[in-house]
């Protein structure tokens, strides 16, 4: 290793110099342009909105029956009633039409699902299954009361 200072000659000759002047353009090469003051604009990100399920909660009293065992509340029996015509008939609720407490604690649930479906949806038919519970939520009965279009506006 060689550890003395070049001299003026070595200095001044281009061809001695030319590895040093290479090496310099490569290493600017790689360095990353100096970065403006002004703050970089970037285009906001665009995210899709969280589809939250409803917060569903539990009524804090609940009726006693006849027999003093606490039953479902009316927004648990609607429920249970909708899973049970789904399960019992293969179609997918649309909503709840009524709910009415039965005797002995029960509930009685009219369902309202979608037999056939059709386009335009207008022509869809619907159904009003009802479904009763006991006490403890589990199905005792159920059974269709009503079949129509949805563009069928009256009551019948």
């Amino acid at each position: 290793m060689d550890s003395r200072r070049p001299d003026d000659r070595e200095l001044r000759d281009p061809r001695i110099r030319e590895p040093d002047r290479r090496v310099r353009e490569m290493r600017a090469r790689e360095r990353p342009e100096p970065r403006s003051r002004e703050p970089e604009r970037r285009e906001p990100e665009r995210r899709e909105p969280e589809r939250r399920e409803p917060e569903r909660r539990e009524p804090e009293s609940r009726e006693r029956t006849e027999t003093g065992a606490r039953g479902p509340s009316g927004e648990k029996a609607a429920e249970l009633a909708a899973d049970h015509v789904a399960t019992m008939t293969g179609k997918e609720p649309e909503g709840i039409v009524s709910l009415e407490r039965a005797d002995r604690g029960g509930w009685v649930i009219g369902v309202e699902v979608v037999e056939t479906r059709r386009i335009p949806d207008s022509t869809d038919i619907l159904a009003v299954y009802e479904a009763e519970l006991d006490a403890e939520g589990e199905l005792v009965a159920y059974r269709r009361v009503k079949r129509y279009t949805r563009c069928q506006v009256g009551e019948r």
